[in-house]
């Protein structure tokens, strides 16, 4: 884990969107514990109250719960709760805008099917 301490995200939201992704590619299984907020903290050489803020996060949308007196754990589900976070954000971030500048364009749907297939061939 890396914190970009450059970017204009806060380090609990950059915190939060790496487990993510360590979730996603199935570094942390369902059911599976995540490291500690004092290791993670520990590891980064920050503060461990912004590890804790950005691990609250995953425990508010459910992706990641706590036993009591053992640790932090991927719930089950986590992986698809995030695929579906995860594609509408995509959706809202380039789908929307992609679509508004085909059309300023006036490319066809097939125009832009035509170039995405080029971009996963290339």
């Amino acid at each position: 884990m890396q914190i970009n301490f450059e970017d204009e995200r806060p380090i609990f939201i950059q915190i939060a969107e790496q487990i993510e992704d360590a979730i996603l590619s199935g570094a942390y299984p369902e059911e599976s514990q995540i490291p500690s907020s004092t290791e993670i903290s520990v590891g980064l050489r920050i503060n461990p109250a912004t590890v804790l803020k950005g691990i609250n996060i995953l425990v508010d949308s459910g992706l990641v719960y706590k036993k009591r007196g053992i640790g932090m754990f991927v719930a089950t589900g986590a992986v698809k709760i995030l695929r579906e976070k995860r594609k509408k954000e995509f959706y809202d971030k380039y789908i929307l805008k992609l679509a508004a500048e085909a059309k300023r364009l006036n490319l066809s749907k097939d125009d832009i099917i035509a170039m995405i297939e080029r971009g996963f061939d290339e």
